[in-house]
């Protein structure tokens, strides 16, 4: 969509809309042959310039909409069924200016033939002209737009993310978030009904001055090509947000099949093992071993939980926790190093990080390195690559590290809120390097048990986000989550960290990763913060786990934590132990998990906990938050509580005792997740094939 496109598409979101019921009809319309319903010829095509078209009539009936336009060559007759995709029950009985929506209809097809039949008493709105329609968005945004230079905010629209603006020449420009200029700040974020509270009286405004005083209206917008939204329907007596858009354009190259995922999964396979082990044979033999250790040590291990039921539940300390300062200095022995220095701003959920992830990107300077288990072949995946590929093209360098088997495993199954007819690219990869400089690497996937589950991004080496999600349309709509953005020294910790990660999954593999450990650390980050530490899972090094431990060993308070998988016996053992110490433990699990053995695990887990007096809170849907709170000590990232984060994936977590930052996670995550979460009061019901599935989940999930 060209700019001024995407002016015409950002106005649509003003107005406040409605689609009323209606008296009944003769029939349901009939739409014409496949063969007399073809697509306009370049109309869905993704062009650099398409023409606006223009509304000529329109009639609303009880299921189907009709809307007729001047197309390029002649007039065309499209429209669609709204009834199966709004709900018009309790619209207009909220509060005052209390708007529901944004609602989006599809056109659902075109057609030169006029239709077959329409309703016996339509809605008949009155058609206006683009030309209202663009001044009156040129007073919406000048009321609600800041007036300060270099400045926009950002507006939450259905699925995607605006940022509105004036240019350098004072003239109103809105886009979508990915294609914000470099040089712009965000000012604000707002969702659409916010926006839609402030737009209303400027509307009611110019439609007095405009003289219009039909209650039912169609603009038309402006807008043109894939993605737009040409026409907008507006009934003044019910606020509802309705708008029709065009049907995206179909993918050219391939798209994603299940025939594509098996060859990539065999391929990948393959390279892990038999190219793995020749360009990394002692990282590769390091994680089997391991891996075998641990398996062994649990097989013959006897259940820990059974050794505390006959020791009494006490109830909770009242004293002070542990002593941070002398935790720190133990934490110090525990990793062989002190703590690094930085700055932490949390990114609760999809919403709040990937604004702020997409406009890091948008004003990167030099680099943007990624680091990440999925990138996801959805559609939001794709706006992300979309954009990384355009800021290559300007001249950024981009490195992309994927995990493989995890992204090629993820890119196999569509989300449930995936876009109807969406097509996605077979290959992420490809995707990502064709016709780009984009540089792309996947780290492999030795044993198949061992993946690089790290999340983080760097950028110019002074920005870096860490945390749980993956770039895919479920971190950003779906689930529950956290992101850090972080600065300051800690930033080139990070920055080393990507590197060698890096080195390690190009070709020389081991060697690569021994000659990247040998160059010097640059220190680009500013220098600046509080003690922060980074924690590490790697082959031979579980530093994630071993200071947890250590954690709810010294714990005298509390122990607070939220993980999607609690499959650990070890850590269950420690906090079943710590709770028999008087320390007041609860837990948060979700509700709906992604991995159904990893649910079943969970509930077994939750039976365990409750009888050993730990408060079990069940999380209402999907909660992907890794964090834990021990006495004030803060440890939060991309490692879950189960065997292979603690043991054997690459993993990464921030840690702190900063007492700002601890109160904020409080503030951010845990009273209001709390507060979200029903307590546990009696124990799941337990099936023979729970136990078979939590053996499953300890050893392979």
């Amino acid at each position: 969509m060209n700019r001024s496109s995407h002016r015409c598409a950002l106005s649509a979101l003003l107005l406040t809309l409605s689609l009323p019921l209606t008296s009944g009809c003769a029939s349901n319309s009939q739409k014409t042959s496949a063969e007399d319903m073809r697509t306009l010829p370049g109309r869905f095509a993704e062009e650099p310039v398409t023409k606006p078209i223009t509304a000529v009539e329109a009639f609303i009936g009880p299921t189907e909409f009709y809307i007729s336009y001047k197309g390029e060559n002649s007039l065309v007759h499209s429209g669609g069924n709204w009834s199966n995709k709004i709900d018009l029950t309790g619209v207009g009985q909220g509060p005052e200016h209390e708007y529901a929506g944004p609602y989006i209809l599809p056109l659902e097809y075109q057609q030169r033939a006029r239709w077959a039949e329409l309703p016996e008493t339509p809605i008949v709105p009155r058609i206006l002209g683009s030309k209202y329609w663009n001044r009156f968005i040129d007073m919406v945004f000048e009321s609600v737009l800041p007036k300060t230079a270099m400045t926009g905010i950002v507006m939450h629209f259905g699925e995607d993310d605006y940022f509105l603006y004036y240019n350098d020449i004072n003239n109103f420009e809105a886009r979508l978030i990915t294609d914000k200029p470099e040089n712009y700040v965000v000012a604000e974020t707002i969702d659409f009904a916010e926006f839609n509270r402030r737009a209303q009286p400027v509307m009611d405004e110019f439609l007095q001055q405009e003289g219009v005083e039909d209650r039912r209206l169609v603009f038309s917008t402006g807008d043109a090509g894939a993605y737009s939204l040409p026409f907008v329907y507006v009934d003044r007596d019910i606020p509802l947000g309705i708008f029709v858009r065009y049907s995206p354009a179909p993918r050219e190259g391939p798209v994603a099949s299940k025939g594509a995922q098996i060859a990539q999964s065999a391929g990948h396979v393959a390279q892990s093992h038999f190219g793995g082990l020749f360009s990394r044979p002692v990282s590769s033999v390091l994680r089997l071993l391991f891996v075998a250790k641990d398996a062994a040590v649990e097989t013959v291990r006897p259940s820990w939980l059974v050794t505390l039921e006959s020791k009494p539940i006490p109830a909770l300390n009242d004293g002070p926790g542990m002593d941070l300062d002398d935790w720190e200095r133990q934490l110090d022995q525990l990793t062989g190093r002190s703590a690094t220095r930085g700055t932490m701003d949390y990114l609760v959920d999809g919403e709040e990080f990937f604004v702020r992830f997409i406009d890091a990107i948008s004003t990167a300077k030099k680099t943007v390195d990624i680091r990440t288990y999925i990138f996801d072949n959805d559609d939001f995946a794709e706006k992300i690559g979309r954009l990384l590929r355009r800021r290559a093209d300007e001249g950024i360098d981009i490195r992309v590290l994927l995990d493989g088997l995890g992204t090629i495993v993820a890119t196999g199954a569509d989300d449930v809120s995936l876009p109807q007819h969406y097509e996605a690219p077979e290959s992420v990869r490809l995707f990502l390097e064709n016709d780009s400089s984009i540089a792309v690497r996947q780290s492999r996937n030795p044993w198949l048990v061992a993946g690089d589950h790290v999340k983080t991004t760097v950028i110019d080496g002074q920005v870096a986000f860490a945390g749980g999600m993956n770039i895919g349309r479920e971190y950003r709509f779906v689930w529950h989550d956290l992101m850090m953005e972080l600065g300051g020294p800690i930033v080139d910790e990070l920055n080393n960290e990507f590197n060698k990660a890096w080195a390690h999954a190009g070709m020389l593999g081991d060697a690569g990763y021994v000659l990247q450990r040998l160059k010097p650390n640059p220190k680009i980050a500013e220098d600046l913060g509080y003690p922060l530490r980074v924690l590490y899972t790697r082959p031979a090094v579980s530093e994630i786990f071993n200071a947890q431990r250590a954690a709810i060993r010294n714990a005298r308070k509390y122990i607070y934590i939220q993980n999607a998988y609690l499959t650990d016996d070890a850590m269950l053992y420690e906090l079943a132990k710590a709770r028999r110490r008087g320390v007041d433990v609860r837990v948060i699990l979700p509700l709906v998990g992604n991995h159904g053995p990893i649910n079943k695990s969970n509930a077994l887990a939750a039976n365990a906990m409750l009888e050993h007096g730990i408060r079990v809170f069940v999380y209402p849907g999907m909660s992907h938050v890794k964090a834990a709170v021990f006495d004030g000590w803060a440890c939060l990232g991309s490692a879950n509580w189960d065997k292979l984060s603690f043991r054997t994936n690459k993993e990464l977590n921030i840690a702190t005792s900063h007492p700002a930052d601890v109160d904020e996670l409080f503030e951010r995550v845990f009273d209001p997740d709390f507060a979200k979460s029903v307590e546990l009061t009696e124990p799941f019901p337990e099936r023979w094939s729970d136990h078979l599935a939590e053996v499953v989940a300890d050893y392979l999930l």
